[in-house]
C-alpha cells in the first residue's frame, strides 16, 4: 500500500524490452539505500518489485499485463518517474490509500500555469468516471491529488496543482498528449461491488 506522497523523482537509465515483458533500471539515490530485494516500490503509480539494487539505482521487471494496462509500455531512457516506497504502519497517511494497481491510462489535455496554481486537465477512460467525484481522491502517475472538477461529457478531470507538487513530481514536466497512469479511489470500487451483491441478493 502507498499514500500517493512522492518520495523521490527518479530517472530511467536503461530499458530492455522483450516480446512480452521489460526490465527497467532507475537512478534514485534518495530511496535506493532504503530498498531491499523484493521490496515493493511505486513507479509512476505502478507497484513493482525492486531487484538488483545498488546505492544509487535499482531495476524492476515489468510483466506483460502491466505493459498492457499502464504507460510504462512507452517509457524511455531519460524519463523522470515518480517514486514511493511502500507505506509503513507508522507512516502518516497524508494522501489517500493507493494500491499501485493502475485502472487505466489517461491523456493530458491541458497544463496551464496560473498565479499560484496550475490547471491540469486529464481525459480519463469513460468507464472510470463513475468512480471519480468532485473533491474526491485520485492518483495520477502515483501522485495523490484532490479532484477539482469532473466533466462527464468530455471524460475530463480537472486538477489544481500547487508549486510543491510541480517541483517534487514529474507532473510539472507533462505536456498535452502525454499519457499518465490513473488509479481511482479503491473505496469507490468496494462500495460498487457491495451494492451489486446486495442487489443480486434482493432479486433472488
Amino acid at each position: 500500500m502507498f499514500t500517493g506522497l512522492i518520495q523521490d523523482l527518479g530517472v530511467v537509465t536503461k530499458v530492455q524490452m522483450g516480446s512480452d515483458s521489460a526490465v527497467i533500471r532507475i537512478k534514485a539515490p534518495k530511496i535506493s539505500r532504503e530498498l531491499k530485494k523484493g521490496d515493493s516500490v511505486s513507479v509512476n503509480g505502478v507497484c513493482l518489485t525492486a531487484l538488483d539494487i545498488t546505492k544509487k539505482s535499482f531495476s524492476a521487471d515489468v510483466m506483460v499485463q502491466t505493459l498492457k494496462m499502464t504507460s510504462l509500455s512507452s517509457i524511455e531512457v531519460g524519463t523522470a518517474v515518480n517514486l514511493e516506497l511502500a507505506a509503513l504502519i507508522s507512516t502518516r497517511l497524508g494522501g489517500h490509500i493507493v494500491q499501485g494497481h493502475v485502472d487505466g491510462v489517461g491523456v493530458v489535455k491541458l497544463h496551464q500555469a496560473g498565479e499560484k496554481w496550475t490547471q491540469f486537465d486529464v481525459e480519463v477512460p469513460s468507464h472510470l468516471l463513475k468512480y471519480i467525484q468532485n473533491q474526491g481522491s485520485i492518483s495520477i502517475d502515483g501522485v495523490s491529488l484532490t479532484v477539482g472538477r469532473v466533466d462527464d461529457t468530455t471524460s475530463t478531470v480537472t486538477l489544481w496543482l500547487i508549486p510543491e507538487t510541480l517541483a517534487k513530481t514529474n507532473l510539472g514536466n507533462k505536456n498535452m498528449g502525454d499519457k499518465v497512469n490513473i488509479e481511482v479511489d479503491v473505496l469507490a470500487k468496494y462500495v460498487e461491488r457491495l451494492l451489486a451483491h446486495r442487489s443480486e441478493k434482493a432479486d433472488e
